[in-house]
């Protein structure tokens, strides 16, 4: 960019002389024209010829030097298509902007040092050490954020890779650091470099007095401030950042209990419960206006007949000068059991210079986590990661001018409205303020995503290859099934893998709201998503785009099977067979996969702590057959995101499955166009039990419409194998080897919970166990019973019944219809 505004000062001064040169030769004509004497005009105007021809040969040089200088550069840029030959992109310490931009007035624009963090290269983070800043003796808050760091992939140990600094700070209900020192330590950082860019200052300190009389008065340059206190001269929106209650987090990441959504009301419609902080730093009569609102709503509520719960004057060990709010109740459990018991709850700031407090964000983090929707009365709060989180959809935030028509607002919300503003809020609970790592993941999110750098890969799952190349074992290639008549199947074609991480930076910019508001959150990238979006038909004509084919060709009988067609480009599944010491009918099942088209590799769990034994005879098919090692015996094993599932669609079957290919084929094709669900065969149902009205039952029965499909032979998108094994609750995974069964619930309700959709089943197929099976799981006398036990537990942890019901299925579009056989594109599915 300095090359640029260099020659574009060259071509001013160039400018500049040829307007000197033209005013010259003006008042040279000028002045000669109205000479009186003819001999010296003369003189006079070959004397000014001369000067004339000089200054044009100067010009003319300057002109042909900056015509070479352009000549260099063209040159250059047709060598060379690397962005960093060409501009002055440093990385380090010696490249330092400048800027008279105050620090109160900070932006990324012109307070952060981009050049410290290349759109592609990896974003990290250096977290000074604590002793740097040693003020008092480490809090509970301090030792837990440490902690949380140095967990997060993102914290690097080498500060010449990171793009931001973070210097953490905290105080003690005792002693606190005076500001002249505290600033000195700051300003004393070893990267500060003078103005402290792309640093953050991490103020985990509960005591909110500590940051307005301490913390506010530190000239902080052009550094970053992340803490949960600010008023409305203090932040600076769009740089600073709001950071949750993390002593609220470290007390709820303990708590395993989570309140149900369900029923969508509760006892009372509306709470609040607190006392008056006894400190005289508030205006505008700030708590005695509170307090007519409350008692107004009170009041107003109560002649409705409406149930509420309004208490001013609580009981509580927390009330002191501190603060600029309303004090929380204690215990803490008192808090949370009147909550649970409520629909909506009140977060009144009226305080019209406060932002955001601890007592505030405590109030925010404690509501979602027990399901009461927050209702904020005040006209400036900013929630945490507010740049991203669409907080209105599981908050409501009313001015404090409509306070007299607050009953009226709420009123109004039905019940599916109330279930959706706490299921969302849940969600943004359990990703960004559920525990002190959730939080410090939603900082290092923030400043990632405001810089538009794509987050980390995802961590595939690498298990050991009994067979790794190189090694050999007894095989026999498997005979072919013979095709009938009226099967039009392609040659199976060579094994290629889905495209991986196209959509990197698109992700990141276009999708970055949506990935900050459902779960998992914007935490990692990976390689395809079920929501990716998809082609018009018309632009699957153009030539930058692969993987279609000409649609030119009969969609009807055997042309149709000459591709995969439909809104994606074509593609293969991988097969993935859970396996437990039932080596016959595993050989069988294998066997039945040769001469299969659109598969792409075949891979064996094998969950027997036994190696397979060296006469194992395995079948030859036309892909390879991996055979992978489980860590344990573990059902789980069934959806690890496996390193060697090189593609997007995975068809997960148990090893006495039998299907014919054209169920298969069918199967995928309907999947290709439903990517989300759970695509497969054979239907379960819950219902809940009428009798003891203690949950959910399982229904193994064929009914009419169903809320599950079993994964022993169904179709999923790798994309929910990662969010299985990363990021779904550890404690479902748990119950799964506890009771060793459940996996495939577990599985529905996951995609169900994130697709908001049923599962889809595919064919009239009811049961695709192989005849020669002896032995079931699912035919165990205490298998139902365990199912039921699933069902209740799993919707305790969600806290809700995620699965929704359908009432159809998929079967090919010319099935059972009176056309001709031969144009029908499955005559028996």
């Amino acid at each position: 960019m300095s090359l640029y505004r260099w020659l574009c000062s060259k071509n001013h001064i160039l400018l500049i002389l040829a307007v000197a040169v033209l005013l010259s030769l003006t008042i040279s004509y000028f002045w000669t024209g109205v000479s009186s004497k003819p001999v010296e005009q003369k003189d006079k105007r070959q004397e000014n010829q001369r000067n004339n021809t000089i200054v044009y040969d100067q010009l003319e040089s300057k002109l042909k030097a900056v015509e070479d200088e352009l000549v260099d550069l063209r040159d250059k840029l047709q060598r060379s298509n690397k962005l960093e030959d060409l501009l002055p992109i440093t990385k380090g310490g010696d490249y330092h902007l400048t800027t008279n931009v105050a620090s109160e007035y900070c932006h990324y624009h012109d307070c952060f040092d981009y050049s410290r963090c290349p759109i592609f290269t990896p974003f990290r983070a250096f977290v000074y050490d604590a002793a740097l800043m040693a003020q008092v003796p480490m809090t509970p808050s301090g030792n837990a954020t440490i902690a949380a760091l140095k967990e997060s992939s993102y914290v690097t140990l080498d500060p010449e890779e990171a793009c931001i600094f973070i210097a953490l700070l905290w105080e003690s209900s005792d002693s606190a650091l005076e500001k002249d020192t505290l600033q000195q330590k700051l300003h004393s950082l070893p990267h500060w470099n003078g103005e402290g860019r792309n640093h953050v200052i991490l103020s985990v300190s509960t005591d909110d007095k500590f940051v307005r009389t301490h913390l506010s008065k530190v000239d902080i340059g052009h550094a970053m401030l992340v803490q949960s206190f600010y008023e409305v001269h203090t932040i600076r929106l769009g740089f600073d950042l709001v950071l949750p209650s993390l002593t609220s987090a470290m007390v709820a990441s303990k708590e395993k209990d989570r309140t149900l959504h369900s029923p969508a009301r509760r006892k009372y419609i509306l709470s609040f419960q607190g006392a008056k902080s006894r400190t005289q730093n508030r205006t505008y009569s700030d708590l005695n206006v509170e307090k007519d609102i409350l008692n107004f709503l009170s009041r107003e509520t109560s002649s409705n007949k409406d149930d509420v719960y309004i208490d001013l004057d609580s009981t509580t060990s927390s009330c002191s000068n501190r603060g600029f709010d309303w004090c929380l109740h204690e215990p803490k459990a008192e808090r949370l059991r009147l909550l649970a018991q409520s629909t909506f709850t009140l977060i009144v700031v009226s305080n019209r210079a406060l932002v955001s407090s601890e007592r505030i964000q405590t109030r925010l983090s404690e509501a979602l986590q027990t399901g009461a929707i927050p209702v904020i009365l005040g006209d400036r709060v900013v929630l945490p990661f507010s740049e991203f989180i669409h907080w209105n959809k599981a908050v409501i935030f009313l001015p404090l001018g409509r306070a007299s028509e607050l009953y009226q607002i709420i009123g109004t919300v039905g019940d599916p409205d109330l279930l959706s503003f706490r299921r969302q809020g849940a969600i943004l609970f359990d990703t960004y303020l559920s525990d002190p790592k959730a939080i410090l993941s939603g900082v290092l999110a923030t400043i990632r995503t405001r810089l538009s750098i794509p987050a980390d890969a995802i961590m595939e799952s690498h298990a050991e290859d009994f067979f790794p190349p190189g090694t050999s074992r007894k095989t026999k290639t498997a005979t072919k099934i013979t095709r009938k008549a009226d099967d039009h199947f392609p040659t199976p074609g060579q094994p290629f893998p889905s495209p991986r991480y196209l959509r990197n930076f698109t992700v990141t910019y276009i999708d970055r709201h949506t990935t900050w508001n459902n779960s998992p959150g914007p935490f990692f990238l990976y390689p395809n998503n079920v929501f990716d979006p998809v082609l018009p038909t018309d632009a699957q004509l153009s030539e930058s785009v692969s993987g279609f084919h000409p649609k030119e060709v009969g969609a009807i009988g055997e042309e149709y099977h000459t591709s995969l067609r439909g809104n994606v480009p074509e593609e293969q599944f991988t097969i993935v067979i859970l396996t437990y010491e039932r080596k016959e009918l595993l050989m069988e099942t294998i066997r039945n996969l040769a001469g299969l088209p659109f598969l792409n590799k075949v891979i064996v769990v094998w969950n027997s702590p036994k190696q397979p034994s060296d006469d194992l005879v395995w079948p030859e098919i036309q892909v390879p057959v991996k055979v992978l090692k489980g860590i344990k015996n573990s059902l789980n094993n069934r959806f690890l995101p496996f390193d060697e599932i090189e593609t997007d669609a995975v068809l997960s079957i148990d090893d006495d499955v039998h299907l014919r290919h054209d169920q298969i084929i069918l199967s995928f094709r309907v999947w290709r166009e439903n990517r989300d669900r759970i695509v497969g065969f054979p239907q379960r149902f819950h219902r809940w039990d009428t009798k003891t009205n203690e949950g959910f039952l399982y229904v193994i029965r064929n009914t009419c419409e169903y809320s599950m499909v079993l994964t022993g032979a169904a179709f999923i998108h790798k994309y929910y194998y990662y969010q299985y094994s990363y990021h779904m609750p550890l404690v479902i995974r748990d119950k799964v080897d506890e009771l060793m069964n459940c996996e495939d619930v577990a599985m529905n309700f996951l995609v169900s919970h994130l697709s908001r959709k049923p599962p889809m089943k595919v064919t009239a197929l009811r049961d695709f166990a192989n005849p020669n099976a002896k032995t079931r799981i699912s035919e165990a006398s205490p298998h139902v019973g365990v199912r039921h036990e699933c069902l209740r537990y799993f919707t305790k942890v969600f806290g809700y019944m995620p699965l929704l019901y359908s009432q159809y299925r998929a079967d090919s579009p010319l099935y059972g219809s009176d056309i001709k056989d031969k144009h029908k594109c499955f005559k028996r599915v």
